[in-house]
């Protein structure tokens, strides 16, 4: 009679989430073409062949990197909320839980197998909340005129890291972003609560 073996019980999601979190720290710290698959799996501490198996490519694992929080902050931020929050994500310091969404895609946009692909993704979602406040004929050129600009700071502040931006208090940027941001999104509150 031969003695049964325990299975070894294996957590898919928990190697999902490790396999994406250590992309979305690498692809923020190198970009997209200077991270290698075997570099993403070495930090998530799984085997290369899961990278392939729960994404398909690297490629891919880009695409779910840069949009998951994107998706997550769309869906659960009321739509008058959603342009600070997502600021805030780009300029609050620290490594914790800081929304590294942007910053991934701004490292990573001048690649040519990541960029058009990953720019559509991230940028559909929230061109159409933010022209959901405003009543003008061209609200969606004003909702893309507000993510440009929300690119271009992060563009300054995190990859090119040029002061005053870089250096800018996130609550001096917020106020005077969103206060400007009013003027070609109506429906945007006049108060800023953080």
């Amino acid at each position: 009679m031969s003695e049964e073996r325990p299975e070894r019980r294996r957590d898919a999601e928990a190697t999902r989430r490790a396999l994406l979190d250590a992309a979305t720290a690498l692809f923020t710290e190198r970009g997209y073409e200077r991270t290698t698959v075997r570099d993403i799996a070495a930090r998530a501490g799984v085997n290369q062949a899961l990278l392939f198996r729960y994404f398909g490519s690297k490629k891919a694992l880009f695409n779910e990197a840069v949009t998951r929080q994107g998706w997550r902050q769309v869906r659960d931020t009321p739509p008058e909320r959603l342009l600070e929050v997502a600021l805030r994500g780009l300029l609050e310091p620290g490594e914790g839980h800081r929304d590294r969404t942007l910053e991934v895609y701004l490292r990573s946009t001048g690649t040519g197998e990541a960029r058009s692909e990953t720019r559509l993704l991230l940028s559909r979602e929230y061109t159409s909340v933010l022209a959901g406040l405003s009543d003008a004929d061209d609200a969606e050129l004003r909702s893309d005129l507000i993510l440009a600009w929300l690119l271009g700071i992060g563009l300054t502040r995190s990859v090119i890291g040029k002061d005053p931006i870089a250096s800018a208090d996130p609550d001096d940027v917020c106020r005077l972003m969103l206060q400007a941001s009013r003027t070609l999104l109506e429906k945007l509150p006049d108060d800023n609560t953080t």
